[in-house]
């Protein structure tokens, strides 16, 4: 169902916008041949100005019509009256440098700004549309939407799961770096458990689909994606702020000044004096240089707004695994029960291990590279949801499994079982008996410290939280490594959703995260800000990407935001300041529409250096 007039009209023009930059920049060119090269005559002259002021800033006029009927009054509704103002005193070359500057405008916006719905499109390519159904010793090829709980499914290699399931024949590796945001395969064996939109490795796997695909994981992340690309805060632009306190005036002045001498040149005068050029001009300048300094500085800007908004947000939120932590959790602590030895549970549990997607497995299996340990064939192996890894190796019956999800009956020698500890741990059962317990720690970033003190002092924001997915206890433990109290634990990408989209409706907030479950809580945010390189779609959601992750560039990011907003209030402040003293001496007749206009254009060339600023790197941009 359309929208308003003025909104349809709105988006045609943005939507043509390369076209009219095309139009009014060749007018331009063409204006100046047949001047100074042709030596033309007024009327030839005006021929292609006109052309570009009727097809370009027509549509413009007529929106910025209703506008006014509605007492919407931006920064563009100037430029608007303006363009009207050059026809009435034949200033067409006037008239199409401001069409110019609006189309060039609105197409940097275009260009530059990139939401949510790209990362729908990113996820929408994951997700295959043909599965291979296997019947007896046939396979069939069937839409994805057909696939029922039970139908067995063979995932060929390089494939792409389309449902969750349970593999049931064959032995291979798997990417689920998607969800977890961890850039590791997984091994798989029968028994083993498989997401949806997992991409397969070398070889052929058959799983049985134990949901359909509308109910999969990899549906219901898309789900959560598109809730929140349709809650997507509305963030008013910085030039429109500006705008709409600076057209009322300059409207005013200009008639005023007719009011006053009986003189309709006078309101002509004032308002070409008045075109907000430095709010047109040098706040998209200082975003473009702003937007090269940071990426000069590892930081991707996929959307200008965030340079707009992230320093005025005051609730900074942090996922955990990969933003806080290296994403590594090491295999610190292994306390063995007697009659079992070190190496014995350490080969045993890595056996097991290998076919796992459990963040620790990787921990356990590279402790027992570190000791030079053979692992074992494993035969059966199943990990059922909330129960631990089970399986036989050696002769032997393994389960690895938390201390709360210990069976009470028919296990022995639980009285050697160590009091709890911080951080995370996992319990070794062989043959019923309790065998070991492992702790494990996810190393904090060093720079993490000293960057979460210096958040509230220098950059004023008022709480600071880590939501994860990640246990309770090992949350606690980063959080008290790093200074933050305000944790939410075990979270799923929904819950996060919740939880963002809650303190966003408290204060601007600033969401930090680095894995594709981060995705719908980036993209609700005020600000997403996605670190390091692991996934399309985390980026895709986010409105800025730090490349290499580090809390540095976190900070130096921030500054440069703080510095861009400074210059850019410089440019457009300083450039109606200046606006207004000329629009005063052509309001009492010193000044001529034309007069005004040579004085309009000295005064963007001012504004517009400044604004070039915003590129030039300062000597110091972090403060930790």
């Amino acid at each position: 169902m359309e929208t308003e007039p003025s909104h349809r009209l709105a988006r045609l023009w943005a939507a043509k916008s390369p076209v009219i930059v095309a139009l009014s920049l060749g007018a331009i060119i063409a204006y100046l041949i047949l001047r100074f090269g042709l030596h033309r005559g007024p009327e030839t002259l005006r021929l292609p100005l006109l052309l570009a002021l009727i097809s370009g800033g027509g549509p413009l006029v007529v929106d910025l019509t209703i506008k006014l009927f509605k007492k919407q009054f931006g920064s563009d509704l100037l430029a608007g009256l303006s363009i009207i103002t050059s026809i009435f005193l034949d200033e067409y070359l006037a008239g199409t440098i401001v069409v110019l500057m609006l189309s060039g405008g609105e197409l940097l916006e275009t260009y530059a700004v990139k939401n949510a719905s790209s990362a729908l499109r990113a996820l929408a390519k994951r997700l295959p549309s043909i599965a291979h159904r296997k019947r007896n010793t046939r396979l069939e090829d069937i839409s994805v939407e057909t696939i029922q709980i039970g139908d067995a499914l063979v995932i060929f290699p390089h494939e792409i799961c389309p449902v969750d399931g349970i593999v049931t024949e064959g032995h291979g590796r798997m990417d689920e770096s998607f969800l977890t945001g961890e850039p590791f395969e997984i091994s798989k064996a029968p028994g083993s458990t498989v997401i949806s939109g997992a991409v397969n490795g070398e070889s052929a796997v058959t799983v049985q689909a134990t949901k359909l695909p509308v109910d999969s994981r990899y549906a219901k992340i898309m789900e959560v994606m598109r809730a929140s690309e349709e809650h997507r805060p509305h963030l008013r632009r910085l030039g429109d702020q500006l705008g709409a306190i600076y057209t009322p005036i300059a409207v005013a002045f200009a008639l005023v000044a007719w009011w006053l001498s009986g003189n309709p040149d006078r309101f002509l005068g004032v308002l070409v004096v008045a075109t907000p050029c430095p709010l047109l001009i040098a706040i998209p300048v200082a975003i473009i240089g702003s937007i090269s300094l940071a990426a000069r500085r590892g930081v991707i800007v996929k959307n200008p707004v965030v340079l707009e908004q992230i320093d005025r947000c005051r609730t900074i939120i942090f996922d955990k695994t990969g933003t806080l932590t290296y994403g590594e959790p090491v295999l610190i602590d292994q306390i063995i029960a007697p009659p079992f030895s070190k190496d014995e549970v350490l080969a045993l549990a890595a056996s097991l291990e290998l076919y796992s997607k459990h963040p620790l497995s990787r921990a356990i299996l590279a402790a027992a590279k570190e000791s030079n340990l053979a692992l074992a064939e494993v035969g059966e192996i199943s990990e059922p949801p909330g129960c631990g890894l089970r399986g036989q190796a050696s002769g032997h019956k393994i389960e690895i499994t938390s201390r709360k999800k210990i069976p009470t009956q028919n296990i022995r020698g639980l009285e050697h079982l160590p009091p709890a500890g911080p951080g995370l741990e996992c319990v070794i059962l062989i043959d019923d008996v309790y065998a070991a317990t492992y702790r494990f720690h996810d190393k904090p970033r060093a720079d993490g410290l000293p960057f979460i003190q210096h958040l509230g002092p220098k950059h004023h924001f008022n709480r600071i939280m880590i939501v994860s997915g990640d246990r309770e206890a090992e949350v606690k433990y980063l959080a008290e490594a790093v200074g933050i109290s305000e944790i939410y634990a075990q979270k799923s990408p929904e819950e996060k959703v919740a939880i963002v989209r809650r303190e966003t409706a408290l204060a601007k907030t600033l969401y930090i995260g680095d894995g594709i479950n981060d995705a719908p809580a980036l993209a609700v945010a005020t600000v997403g800000l996605a670190v390091g390189q692991n996934s399309d779609i985390t980026a895709s959601a986010a409105g800025a990407v730090v490349m290499d992750g580090t809390m540095k560039r976190i900070d130096e990011f921030i500054h440069i935001s703080r510095r861009w907003r400074a210059i850019a209030l410089q440019s457009a402040i300083g450039g109606m300041a200046l606006s207004l003293g000329g629009m005063a001496f052509a309001a009492f007749g010193f000044l001529t529409p034309v007069e005004g206009a040579l004085l309009q254009e000295v005064i963007d060339v001012l504004a517009i250096a400044n604004a070039l600023r915003a590129a030039w790197p300062p000597k110091n941009i972090s403060d930790f």
